[in-house]
């Protein structure tokens, strides 16, 4: 079984392949790739095996964005295989992009990339711990090429400004936006996340407001200075994540921010 998203540049693939015997019925007809999805394939036993890899799946990644094309065949499994390729479906794997997660038998292969060396060892730790010795793993995950950090240097902790209570950027917030219209240029389609952020002064829904629509203003900005929209993505979170003190003015100003992240 196959699961894969589509989009080339942030792909995460997983292959889990319970034995090598020919299917005995088709997988569902291949859909168009979509940004983002999430795709199965391959041959698993029975129609119980093929459900629980699927609802794992959905749990981790979103029922939207599962493509189920998985078949069903006269394949051999080691013993609690099912229980074993439940434990390596995890949230971890939404941090791997580029990626593959090839489960064949009890052999193992991850391959990809993540944003550091932290991350790559405690994702590899934890699908060591979650198998038992009879499984051979292979770690082929990698860190990223420093794309994050070409976003996070270009706006080198600065905000983005916008007109008091508004979500109108100042001229001081369209030349912080040029530069990073550069910067988006050289990622060469990457799928970015433009997330506004407030202090918590006033009332949260209102804050939440505020800050979803200077992320779609952000958004615009950027997609009229030729970043393609659907690359784009905007949200809000009020003043649901601060990175200081709302107890002082300063740490307030930092709070109010807009944060530019790419989608894994």
């Amino acid at each position: 079984m196959r699961i894969f998203t589509q989009r080339a540049l942030l792909a995460f693939f997983v292959t889990c392949h319970a034995g090598i015997a020919a299917a005995q019925n088709t997988a569902p007809a291949p859909a168009a790739a979509q940004p983002g999805q999430v795709t199965a394939s391959g041959t698993v036993p029975d129609e119980a095996t093929k459900a629980a890899v699927l609802a794992k799946l959905r749990e981790v990644y979103g029922a939207d964005r599962v493509v189920d094309q998985i078949a069903i065949g006269p394949v051999a499994m080691p013993a609690n295989w099912n229980g074993y390729v439940q434990k390596l479906i995890t949230p971890d794997l939404r941090q791997i992009s580029r990626g593959q997660l090839r489960i064949d038998g009890s052999n193992v292969s991850l391959r990809g990339e993540v944003a550091n060396e932290a991350l790559r060892q405690r994702i590899a730790s934890n699908v060591a711990t979650n198998l038992n010795p009879t499984y051979t793993v292979n770690n082929g995950l990698r860190v990223a090429a420093t794309e994050q950090a070409l976003l996070d240097n270009t706006l080198a902790n600065r905000t983005v400004e916008f007109e008091s209570g508004k979500a109108t950027l100042t001229p001081t917030g369209r030349a912080i936006l040029d530069e990073m219209v550069a910067a988006m240029q050289k990622l060469k389609g990457r799928r970015i996340e433009i997330i506004g952020h407030t202090d918590s002064a006033g009332l949260r829904a209102s804050n939440v407001s505020l800050s979803q629509a200077r992320a779609a203003t952000v958004k615009a900005y950027l997609a009229a200075h030729g970043i393609a929209e659907e690359n784009l993505s905007a949200s809000g979170q009020g003043p649901d994540r601060p990175i200081a003190s709302n107890d002082t003015a300063e740490g307030r100003a930092r709070n109010r921010r807009i944060e530019f992240r790419l989608a894994q």
